[in-house]
């Protein structure tokens, strides 16, 4: 393995996000180190998820301006799993033989193809492992 990590994105989210400043903190911190360091994976799914959050839900959300420097900024530099056939039926094999959600599965798999060590996550059970894939919920 390697020293890799992939971000879910409910890390990005928690960057941003003012109301809980010390997970803000906490995946600032993830984030940052991911970009400069070049360790930080993430996945074509991340990225359309965080912008539908930023677009949308967020209580002062983006602007396009704003969202389209922190995707060259942040989100590019780390995006390497792009969608796949291969991407796909990793994930309804994880899927199936793991009860996962669809979407959790893209990300365990994106994960893995990364060849990722740990997946940072606060949605999948801190500890869990898949192969040498550990979970792990920075947030605890």
């Amino acid at each position: 393995m390697s020293d890799r990590y992939f971000l879910d994105t409910n890390i990005f989210v928690y960057s941003l996000d003012p109301v809980e400043p010390r997970k803000a903190q906490v995946a600032e911190s993830l984030v940052t180190r991911g970009v400069t360091s070049g360790l930080g994976i993430i996945s074509y799914q991340v990225v359309q998820e965080f912008m539908n959050v930023s677009l949308r839900q967020f209580r002062a959300t983006m602007t396009v301006t704003e969202l389209e420097l922190y995707f060259f900024k942040i989100l590019l530099p780390m995006m390497r799993i792009p969608s796949s056939t291969g991407l796909f039926l990793e994930a309804l094999r994880l899927q199936s033989a793991n009860r996962l959600s669809w979407y959790d599965s893209l990300i365990v798999a994106a994960a893995i193809q990364g060849r990722c060590e740990i997946l940072y996550s606060e949605d999948l059970q801190h500890g869990r492992r898949f192969g040498d894939l550990a979970v792990e919920n920075p947030f605890l």
